[in-house]
């Protein structure tokens, strides 16, 4: 028996009203394994993600990433021909993703109940700073106020250095994968109970979850996990360490056998038999010492000895790459981790694949990032509306 090809989200409808990071990134995850993903832009103001980061003639970059396997049209909600055209699509759709400031998709009389009342299937996910209710809830919220709230910048960074926020939309990231995840929850539910429901995603949440038991450490012990730098508190020797050719690898011993072959590796054996070398958090206490005698070996030889004698002795170790590394990587190569996508504005493009591999109904990058309105009319046609309709939306600034 053949395996089927046809991608598992085939026949899912999405309508992606989200802008920047976390929603929109939910949507392409569903776009990629084969949903039908209809991104809503504003008329005049687009998606900012287009013009964030660089761009190559005059095109965003970014956007051909976030906005692939996606046909884009424009809507302005606020105008009665634009609420009226968004409740027919509702009737089509599946999934709703949105991250308005809570009450304003009820300011314009689309709200649950409304939206709800013609696709009672409807799945509406919101995302937003801090979520539907609350003493924040309708504070402005970005990616970088829960990196601060939930407690990872007070971690990260050198013990004697001010906290560090991350240089990329990491709670975003976080939280678009979640809400992918939240979604698919919401249809496996739908398909036990034929009706849809409300998925509220505060991005102050998700990234906590990452942060793994600190609440739990310090409700039962008072414990307040400190920041420091590259080294951790469970285990040791781990960190970065520079190669005699002025690049970086890291290091990591979370098995005590690793940690084990490390020290014969860099000829120091003497300290396995140390009474606190038995435990992770006792070598962490020892870091100093460990350090010492991994970042001296490190130091005498180039970065491509140094991994290969970490892999002949079967020890934990990676390169600190940037991205011109990770395009040549061969691991990355093999899994083909970042492909190329033709794009009829730019020519071929590399970034990065889906996000995991299906044996057998893979997902797939059909298309980048497509212009600003680029297919209302035929979204539009396809929804029933004649030319004179169309024009009519227009003439009404709804398009």
């Amino acid at each position: 028996m053949t395996a089927p090809t046809t991608a598992p989200l085939t026949g899912l409808r999405v309508l992606d009203l989200a802008t920047l990071f976390a929603g929109p990134t939910a949507a392409t995850l569903l776009g990629d394994f084969g949903a039908e993903v209809v991104k809503i832009e504003h008329p005049t103001k687009p998606d900012p993600s287009r013009g964030h980061g660089p761009s190559k003639d005059g095109v965003g970059l970014w956007w051909k990433m976030l906005g692939r396997n996606k046909r884009t049209m424009t809507l302005d909600l606020s105008k009665p021909g634009g609420r009226a055209t968004l409740l027919r699509l509702a009737e089509t759709a599946d999934v709703i993703i949105e991250n308005f400031r809570p009450g304003t998709l009820e300011k314009w009389d689309l709200g649950w109940p409304e939206l709800s009342a013609v696709n009672p299937r409807l799945v509406l996910a919101r995302v937003t700073g801090f979520g539907q209710f609350g003493p924040y809830a309708h504070r402005p919220g970005f990616g970088t106020l829960a990196e601060a709230m939930s407690g990872f910048a007070a971690i990260t960074g050198e013990p004697d250095a001010p906290p560090t926020l991350p240089p990329f939309g990491l709670a975003d990231s976080i939280a678009g994968l979640t809400t992918a995840y939240a979604v698919m929850t919401a249809l496996a539910a739908r398909g036990h109970t034929g009706e849809g429901q409300v998925v509220d995603m505060a991005l102050i949440e998700p990234i906590l979850a990452a942060l793994g038991p600190q609440p739990l450490w310090y409700d039962q012990l008072g414990h307040v996990q400190p920041r420091t730098g590259n080294r951790s508190p469970n285990n040791a020797p781990r960190g970065v360490y520079r190669t005699a050719d002025g690049t970086w690898v890291a290091v990591s011993t979370s098995a005590q056998s690793v940690a084990e072959r490390v020290m014969h590796l860099v000829g120091r054996p003497e300290l396995i038999d140390e009474p606190w070398f038995a435990s992770g958090a006792d070598r962490a206490r020892h870091a100093d010492v460990l350090d010492e005698a991994v970042g001296g070996w490190i130091a005498g030889r180039t970065r491509t000895d140094v991994l290969a004698a970490f892999e002949k002795a079967e020890a934990a170790a990676a390169p600190v790459q940037d991205v011109r590394d990770v395009m040549a990587d061969p691991q990355y190569q093999a899994l083909d981790t970042i492909t190329t996508v033709d794009d009829p504005e730019l020519g071929p493009l590399r970034m990065q694949n889906v996000l995991f591999r299906l044996s057998a109904t893979p997902g797939a990058i059909r298309w980048a990032g497509r212009p600003h309105s680029a297919d209302t009319d035929e979204i539009l046609t396809e929804l029933g509306l004649t030319p004179d309709d169309v024009t009519a939306l227009r003439a009404e600034g709804a398009l």
